[in-house]
């Protein structure tokens, strides 16, 4: 057995780190969908020979390596971030086409791409099937984060979202099923379907119970502590607690996460969190997935690279058809009858189910043995690589086509006040200036000063009638000086603590109110 070498380990994940931070920061800067940008980065490193990075290439394409990085490591993490930020009353509003898109869409998805895979692609049908349950699994991050950038509708982001989360429980469920009873079930006939719906409700149902029995235990004891460091350590038991517990009895996993988050960030938000801590949490989860989501993106990347499409373009190009019409059908037909629907929605979810490092990951943990393997390998790489590339590169361009990235009433009116606003207030000041440091007398300057100021006065008249007829305009303004004012206050209260005028703890306490004004805040502009 070969010696784990941990320094070298640790130096080629700081490397990975670095590389996957660098990008992001240059895509957000740039204003676009960091997973795309570090897809493609991570293509073409993994293409072209770069000696320095070799050593890394190796490590992360290992399979176990990137299979316990992605499902063991960061899964639990992201499905946890989204699912606590996520609130009841949202779910709630959007149940319907949630519930069916993640059930009704799912199913019809896997059950059209199974039944596709052994009729056009000539594969078996267990290799078929968990092929669709691959295809089954949606990745909503790469939409998320193009819709953050554009301001997208909060309805239409939490459908996709809420779909994301319990569709790839279900999907998991299914690759399982798929890969490792589904031929036991069929030479079983009648009574093997029975025991493939008797699983499938079982390890659904075991991680419903096992994410509600931790997330209620958890949100129970948070109650008992106001310390937000003890209670950010809670929260990464409660997720990697629930996913292990769930996996070890054999149930869902990713639904166990799932529920407990949705349960830690409501319930347990309400009866055991200060503002303060319910901040500093969502802070840590918000960082941690940002970390995670730019490995995670960056590795697929370099993943895809591994495999050969030589002799294989008929057969990718087939799949990739297959996936596209499959989610079509599933998403039309699943919300068909689901009531104040825009149709334009249903375009942008169905561009919207992307496919992402959990098929990969998945893909990944079949046994070398399993026949027709190296198939689905070749084929999910491939469709990944389309759907995060071609896919997600056409989101923005269809939001704008349907005007679904179209800001508030009068915003672009309210814009262009500010803007010519900024523009006069920088005048003034410069002619102020220029006048002092070039000894230009008022009588000279006067005139041009007053033409500025005339037309200062009237903008601020035509901003003060557009406040009244939008006054949301009004709030927004006044929600950004709040704001700053207790960022003040906060610099303030540091000031005095490094100066040595005031305590520690008369500093925390003053940190931990003006922290609970910008949550209160928050909250009520959400």
């Amino acid at each position: 057995m070969d010696e784990i070498d941990l320094h070298h380990i640790f130096e080629l994940g700081l490397t990975l780190v670095m590389i996957a931070a660098g990008i992001t920061a240059i895509s957000k800067k740039l204003k676009q969908p960091y997973p795309i940008a570090l897809v493609i980065v991570g293509t073409v490193i993994g293409l072209v020979n770069i000696p320095l990075l070799e050593p890394l290439k190796d490590f992360i394409t290992k399979g176990e390596v990137f299979n316990f990085v992605i499902i063991t490591l960061f899964l639990p993490a992201l499905l946890g971030e989204a699912a606590l930020k996520l609130p009841f009353s949202y779910l709630k509003e959007n149940k319907e086409p949630i519930l069916v898109l993640a059930f009704g869409a799912t199913l019809l998805s896997f059950l059209i791409v199974g039944l596709s895979a052994v009729w056009l692609l000539g594969f078996s049908i267990s290799t078929a099937f968990v092929f669709a349950a691959l295809m089954s699994a949606t990745d909503p991050v790469s939409v998320i984060s193009i819709f953050k950038s554009v301001g997208v509708n909060k309805r239409l982001a939490t459908v996709i979202e809420g779909e994301s989360l319990f569709n790839d429980g279900l999907a998991v469920v299914l690759f399982n099923i798929s890969a490792f009873y589904l031929l036991t079930y069929i030479d079983l006939g009648v009574v093997g379907i029975g025991y493939g719906i008797w699983e499938f409700i079982k390890v659904i149902s075991l991680g419903l119970i096992i994410g509600g029995v931790l997330g209620y235990g958890f949100s129970k004891l948070t109650s008992y502590f106001d310390d937000y460091p003890l209670e950010i350590i809670f929260s990464v038991l409660l997720f990697y607690g629930s996913f292990l517990l769930a996996e070890a009895v054999h149930a869902s996993g990713v639904i166990a996460v799932v529920v407990a988050a949705l349960i830690f960030g409501n319930y347990g938000a309400k009866i055991g969190m200060s503002p303060t801590t319910k901040l500093n949490i969502n802070n840590f989860w918000e960082v941690t997935a940002l970390l995670a989501n730019s490995i995670v993106f960056l590795m697929v990347g370099l993943e895809i690279t591994k495999i050969s499409l030589a002799d294989k373009w008929g057969l990718v190009f087939l799949a990739i058809l297959i996936m596209l019409i499959a989610r079509s059908i599933a998403v039309y037909v699943s919300l068909l009858f689901t009531r104040n629907f825009p149709t334009s929605w249903k375009h942008v979810i169905n561009l919207g189910g992307l496919k992402g490092s959990l098929s990969i990951a998945l893909v990944l943990s079949l046994p070398h043995q399993f026949t027709g393997r190296d198939e689905i390998l070749i084929v999910a790489f491939s469709v990944v690589l389309f759907s995060l590339v071609f896919q997600g590169l056409s989101i923005k361009p269809l939001l704008s086509l349907l005007g679904l990235h179209k800001k508030e009433e009068g915003y672009k009116e309210y814009e262009e006040l500010i803007a010519r606003g900024h523009r006069f207030e920088s005048a003034l000041n410069e002619i102020h200036t220029v006048r002092k440091n070039l000894f230009i007398t008022q009588t000279a300057a006067k005139e041009v000063i007053t033409e500025f100021e005339q037309e200062f006065s009237i903008l601020q008249n035509k901003m003060e009638q557009l406040f009244k007829k939008y006054p949301g305009l009004k709030e927004k303004q006044q929600l950004i000086l709040q704001k700053q004012a207790l960022y003040a206050q906060h610099e303030a209260i540091e000031k005095l603590v490094k100066e040595d005028i005031i305590s520690n703890e008369v500093a925390e306490h003053e940190r931990n109110q003006i922290t609970d004004k910008i949550v209160e805040l928050d909250d009520l502009h959400q």
